[in-house]
């Protein structure tokens, strides 16, 4: 016994050793085989980060395992990921390891895990999924490693796309879940398969389903050699409505051949309630019904590239109501009869027949029919709608999660039909419409918007080609509106995301502002966790789809603290641009004028404006308006009226204020008749300090005109003149919007406002030209406007004017003449320097009467004199200090 067990033992060990070597043994051979399968079958990169080879996973069954596996395309797809699965895995009999590499591997079974695979076709008809090699000798069927016969398979957590760009269509499928045992190897077998998936499918822009919930348990005969495809046993649920399908499908060398039938298994109203994806209908366990709901359908035919399967689809409903538990209302009189046929085979020939939609809430009864004809081609629709619907009873009736407020009374009777072309082309004469709507005491809330939209009243007549609006009046916030106009292309914008909105308006108002149209950013704080919560909208944005002309008459119109009265003026709004065309306002008791543009087509909104202001008020305008501010910060010590010319371009934030520093452009200004109050500024206060011959609270600057240049936050002023009593006055340089600044301001001084030691000076040489001369001091002027540093030239002016005052003074007295005096005073006030000989003898007096030739004795008492001049001039008071801080 004790022999048997070690031999047991010792044989188990054995078995234990070869199933942990023997994958690392055959690991290599199965990852070569797979690769020569890959390469010999696809026509496409492949790559995957292992093969895993396990004895132990599967037990009896060898499992091999590929991870990571990722499929991208060649031309005309190039780099596109076709395939990409975390991992995909199949067992086979371990006997299949010792095969030799000519002999092919049976594999039973396939399960994928996380795939994902993208189908798509390009505008040129390519397809990315044609990738499967053609072999060169079809009757060769031993070049493959592998042969399949699979008794179950599996696909789970993964996904499918399907985009069709030239059909304009996409179709979606995720969390898709299948499961499928069978035999595949004989003639007749049976598969039994599980399915679970959500499923999107667009087509033209419209979502036909959204994330619909679909499950579908079918046994299913396959007769391999037929390649035909029975329904035995099957149960399908869409969302939640039961559906139940008979018939087979079948391969044909044209394509398929299908015949099927379907019908939902029971006969209640809930049933339609339950075609409705749960997230919208919530759930139906306690809903009360009443009434007959039907699906029938059959589909029967071929499809090939010219034809579809006739289609026999019929949805009905009589006198059917529902009602929620936790809701007020009750939605009755329920009547549905829809038809969705196709009698040829021919695809354009189907059509969807709305014979009947009618339903009631309270009181209102609202009736519909519409027949739509040619749906894959240019579309054609005939409509009639009559009815009356409360808004605010959708969500009373029907568990609607609205993300805003909506209330108020539609009433309609309309009929129309029309083609979609001519919808898009603005064919008017295939589109025929008439009736008319009327809406009353709507209100609705958005994020978009501070203050809930109150129309108290919509009226509008339908024609052919317009929608004329009669009569629209509403309120929010602090504003009111009402307009009349007509409407283009109503009906196509509400069919077609292709169309654009288009009218031409009159808007009038007694008080618009701004605001009301705008959101605010709110934003709160924790301080127990100390993190920031913010709740940010998007700015204004023009909608892409809006084309009109608004002529516009506003009493008052509000922009954050500005009120501008009579307001006039034309707005077109076209690709996310509003064009302002001569609005003029009265504003700070002047005019305003404003052309330009503002749009939103970028993601940070940007503007280009002409302002034209007439007679502005400067105290109050440069008090309100941040741009003047900026421009001429000086300008707020001012008293009086302005005219303004002002260019300017730059960007816009998410309150549609202007950023500052994004600002550039140019103005050209003229002040009229101004007063100064030189205490409120610091930079003049400093100016009058450093400058005591001029009082600048009397600076006359009616008519001043200055021109200026801004860019990147910094304003550049053109050098202009001025005058104080017979002082010219030059100024230049630049300031920042940060209230920096860089000027140079230059005085033309006359001597005679530079103390009483220039003016005893002057007079004793007493001369005509003396009295005429003026020095140019330069104030240098730095800081900012509300702590400004000021320097200036002025000691070293007096000091130059003193030393040129002596030398004349000195020539005088040593008899060098008139002529001589002259060029000294050129020196000093710039003009002519040329000199008259010093040999000449004499000099003119006043009565050009010649004076005798000087005497050497006369030379000794004029260098006397000299000297008691220069004594009496250095006997002076200190010198001034030529810098202020």
């Amino acid at each position: 016994m004790k022999k048997f067990l070690k031999i047991a033992g010792i044989t188990l060990l054995i078995i234990i050793v070869l199933l942990i070597a023997l994958p690392f043994v055959f690991q290599s051979q199965i990852k070569g085989m797979v690769k020569n399968f890959i390469n010999e079958n696809l026509n496409a990169n492949v790559e995957f980060s292992d093969v895993n080879l396990s004895l132990f996973r599967s037990f009896p069954q060898a499992h091999v395992e590929v991870s990571d596996l990722v499929i991208t395309n060649f031309e005309p797809f190039k780099d596109e990921t076709f395939v990409i699965a975390k991992n995909i895995n199949f067992t086979m009999s371990i006997k299949e390891l010792f095969k030799s590499s000519d002999e092919a591997i049976i594999v039973n079974s396939i399960n994928i895990n996380e795939a994902l695979m993208t189908l798509k076709t390009d505008a040129f008809g390519n397809v990315n999924y044609d990738i499967v090699k053609v072999s060169e000798n079809p009757q060769d069927t031993t070049a493959s490693n592998f042969s399949f016969d699979i008794k179950e398979y599996s696909i789970k957590n993964s996904a499918l796309t399907y985009i069709d760009i030239p059909g304009d269509m996409q179709f979606y499928v995720t969390e898709l879940n299948h499961t499928g045992k069978g035999t595949f190897s004989g003639d007749v077998s049976e598969l039994d398969t599980k399915s679970e998936a959500k499923v999107s499918l667009t087509m033209d822009s419209t979502n036909y389903l959204n994330n619909n919930h679909i499950k579908l348990d079918a046994l299913i005969d396959m007769d391999l050699n037929a390649q035909k495809y029975t329904f035995k046993e099957n149960k399908a649920l869409i969302n939640q409505l039961p559906i139940e399908f008979n018939g087979f499908v079948q391969l044909i060398e044209e394509g398929q051949n299908i015949d099927l039938s379907f019908t939902n298994t029971g006969s209640s109203f809930k049933d339609f309630l339950a075609v409705i994806p749960e997230a919208y209908s919530k759930n139906l366990d306690n809903v009360e019904t009443t009434g007959n709901f039907k699906i029938h359908g059959i589909i029967k035919g071929k499809v090939t590239e010219t034809t579809i399967p006739t289609l026999d689809i019929s949805i009905k409903s009589d006198n059917a109501s529902f009602k929620y538990p936790d809701l007020p209302k009750r939605v009755e009189n329920i009547v549905i009869d829809t038809e969705i046929k196709n009698d040829t085979g021919n695809a354009d020939d189907t059509y969807v027949a709305i014979n009947t939609l009618n339903f009631k809430i309270d009181s209102d009864v609202f009736r519909s029919s519409a027949l739509i004809k040619n749906l894959t081609g240019n579309m054609q629709v005939t409509a009639d709608v009559d009815g009356t619907l409360n808004l605010a009873n959708l969500t009373k009736a029907y568990p609607i999660e609205l993300e805003n407020e909506l209330s108020g009374i539609l009433k309609a009777k309309l009929n129309t039909a029309f083609d979609m072309n001519a919808i898009e082309t603005s064919a008017y004469d295939r589109i025929k419409a008439s009736g008319n709507a009327t809406i009353s005491d709507l209100v609705f809330t958005s994020d978009a918007m501070n203050q809930p939209l109150h129309i108290s009243k919509a009226e509008m007549t339908f024609n052919p080609s317009t929608v004329t609006l009669n009569n629209f009046s509403a309120k929010t916030g602090r504003s009111d509106f009402s307009a009349t106009g007509t409407i283009n292309n109503l009906i196509g914008f509400m069919l077609s995301k292709k169309v654009n909105l288009k009218g031409n308006f009159n808007l009038n108002s007694n008080t618009l502002a701004l605001n009301d149209f705008m959101s605010e950013e709110t934003e709160t704080t924790t301080a127990a966790t100390s993190k920031k919560a913010a709740t940010t909208t998007e700015g204004l944005k023009i909608p892409k789809f809006l084309e009109c002309t608004v002529t516009a008459n506003a009493n008052t119109v509000i922009y954050d603290n500005l009120n501008l009265k009579n307001v006039k003026g034309v707005l077109t709004i076209k690709d996310q641009q509003a064009t302002i065309n001569s609005l003029s306002s009265s504003i700070f008791d002047g005019i305003l004028s404003l052309s330009g543009n503002v749009s939103t087509k970028a993601d940070t909104p940007s503007f280009n404006l002409n302002l034209d202001a007439s007679d502005f008020d400067i105290a109050k305008s440069f008090n309100d308006l941040e741009l003047l501010q900026n421009l001429a910060p000086i300008a707020k010590v001012l008293q009086g009226k302005l005219n303004s010319s002002i260019k300017l371009s730059g960007t816009l934030d998410k309150e549609f204020s202007p950023n500052m520093n994004t600002i550039s452009g140019t103005a050209n200004s003229q002040l009229l008749t101004t007063d100064i109050d030189e205490s409120a500024s610091p930079l003049l206060s400093k100016l009058e300090g450093a400058l005591s011959f001029i009082d600048f609270g009397k600076l006359d600057l009616n008519n001043l005109k200055v021109n200026l240049e801004f860019a990147n936050g910094k304003v550049n002023i053109k050098p202009f003149d001025l005058t104080y009593q017979d002082i010219g006055i030059n100024v230049s340089g630049a300031h920042g919007f940060d209230q920096t600044m860089t000027y140079d301001a230059v005085f033309n001084v006359p001597a005679k406002y530079l103390g009483s030691d220039i003016n005893r000076l002057i007079g004793k040489i007493n001369d005509n030209e003396v009295n005429k001369i003026t020095i140019p001091v330069t104030a240098n002027i730095s800081g900012s406007f509300t702590n400004p540093k000021i320097s200036t030239d002025l000691t070293s002016g007096v000091t130059n004017l003193t030393k040129q005052l002596i030398e004349i003074e000195k020539q005088k007295l040593i008899g060098k003449g008139t002529d001589k005096i002259k060029d000294l005073l050129g020196g000093v006030m710039g003009g002519n320097t040329n000199q008259t000989p010093e040999t000449e003898p004499t000099i003119k007096d006043s009565t050009t009467t010649q004076t005798p030739p000087i005497k050497k004795d006369s030379t000794k008492i004029g260098s006397e004199a000299i000297k008691k001049t220069i004594k009496d001039i250095f006997n002076t008071q200190k010198k001034k200090k030529d810098t202020v801080n």
